[in-house]
């Protein structure tokens, strides 16, 4: 099992110091996510560090000594969300905002959501000791509560600052201890009417970017440091109830059952095939299913599932919405097997602007890297903030494509690899 002194050692034993050039220093890159993942760190070598947490508030904490060190101007909103900013040539111009968040899934990895954070600072670092002043004034964002361990959500800090929660909904939930939102708000140090303050005018920052780990294999597979997001999936979850008889497992024969088990078994194979009819960037999983009455010699005469079904555009994962709903409903009657259907939630994807993925391409050309585009199926900061402005998101290499989980690792060569990208990037991004 990894400690965190072995996590240090791990990440330096293969390290290419010859990275460590035009003012990143990897070793630095490697401390701080030491560091930081000393905070939470669990028996299985994992972090643990849920939203609104003393935990999350420590890491928090941490990464603004470092901000204020490299010559941020630092402060937190009501939501938790921290900015370090730095001055531009020309302040009067929106700000170019780069970050990711410290909270992390129970048990989670030490790379999900720092190493974006990390980077963004290094950024800054690199600029101060090449004294180099960017065009444009630049932001390391933390979000709070992206994981969404918590309150079984996620997304709370970008949310908040976009302006884009439902308060309603929002008091209404209690965390894994039972307390209410509003009483965690006020034992992490704010409150509900600060929360509520953290929204900022949507022309303070024209462009976000954030670096994440890949949480998959199409990197390790083409062997490549880092690569493009294209888009970031949004999900729409349907709960589909087939409806059949119960009856004697023994006595029932096999040409007299409306057994609501097997149409959903039918319906689950149907899902696999659906998605390649569509995009090659859609996908559909049921993983979750409740049988009733769930026993050994009773005939199931009710299930119910839930399909998740994501693209990273809108018009195509809703054509995949309906061609499950359409295969579902065919089984159903085919089987004479009555079917309810409820749409649980659905999210609009988030599509990257083609000339940001190019502008992106070109950096990656001249590192010598392969471009190479990627969708990202899970959410992340920068899909509520690609809602309202221009956003990018650059994945890097995730060794087995494993995530949330104490074995996620992505060595300090990409992760310092990432942020020369990064530093590049935004450069570009400024017109410099």
């Amino acid at each position: 099992m990894i400690s965190p002194e072995n996590f240090l050692e791990k990440l330096l034993a293969d390290y290419n110091s010859a990275l460590s050039n035009n003012g990143i220093n990897g070793e630095r890159v490697a401390k701080r996510l030491y560091e930081l993942s000393k905070i939470g760190f669990t028996s299985a070598g994992g972090s643990n560090r849920p939203g609104f947490s003393k935990e999350e508030k420590q890491a928090k904490e941490l990464v603004k000594t470092w901000m204020k060190e490299a010559g941020l101007d630092v402060h937190e909103d009501g939501a938790g969300n921290v900015f370090g900013r730095l001055e531009g040539h020309n302040n009067q111009l929106p700000a170019i905002a780069s970050g990711s968040h410290v909270d992390s899934v129970p048990n989670g990895g030490h790379f999900d959501g720092p190493l974006g954070v990390l980077a963004a600072l290094e950024v800054v670092e690199a600029w101060r000791e090449t004294d180099h002043n960017p065009l444009k004034p630049f932001e390391v964002i933390i979000f709070s509560d992206e994981e969404g361990s918590r309150f079984n959500g996620g997304l709370t800090g970008s949310m908040a600052m976009m302006g884009s929660i439902n308060y309603e909904e929002q008091i209404k939930l209690n965390d894994f201890n039972g307390d209410s939102f509003t009483t965690v708000l006020e034992e992490y140090g704010t409150t509900l009417e600060k929360f509520k303050m953290a929204k900022r005018e949507k022309n303070d920052l024209e462009f976000f970017v954030e670096v994440h780990i890949e949480q998959g294999k199409r990197l390790e597979k083409a062997n490549l440091p880092v690569g493009i997001v294209n888009g970031i999936a949004g999900p729409c979850w349907v709960e589909i109830i087939f409806t059949g008889k119960a009856g004697h497992a023994g006595n029932t024969p096999m040409n007299d059952r409306n057994d609501a088990l097997i149409a959903a078994s039918e319906f689950i194979l149907a899902v696999e095939t659906l998605p390649e009819k569509v995009s090659p960037t859609s996908v559909a999983t049921v993983g979750k299913m409740n049988v009733s009455p769930n026993g050994v010699n009773v005939i199931p005469g009710e299930v119910t599932l839930y399909v998740d079904i994501r693209d990273i555009k809108e018009e195509t994962r809703d054509q995949l919405v309906e061609l499950v709903l359409e295969e579902a409903k065919a089984i159903a009657e085919k089987r004479s097997i009555k079917i309810a259907i409820q749409e649980k939630t659905r999210v609009k994807p988030v599509p990257i602007e083609e000339n940001i993925q190019n502008k992106l391409a070109n950096v990656l050309e001249r590192h010598g890297i392969e471009p190479i585009s990627i969708p990202s199926g899970a959410g992340h900061d920068a899909m509520i903030l690609g809602r309202e402005l221009p956003v990018s998101m650059i994945f890097v290499r995730s060794k087995d494509g494993i995530s949330h989980n104490p074995k996620e690792w992505t060595s300090l060569n990409d992760c310092v690899t990432s942020v020369h990208v990064l530093k590049e990037f935004i450069e570009s991004m400024m017109g410099e």
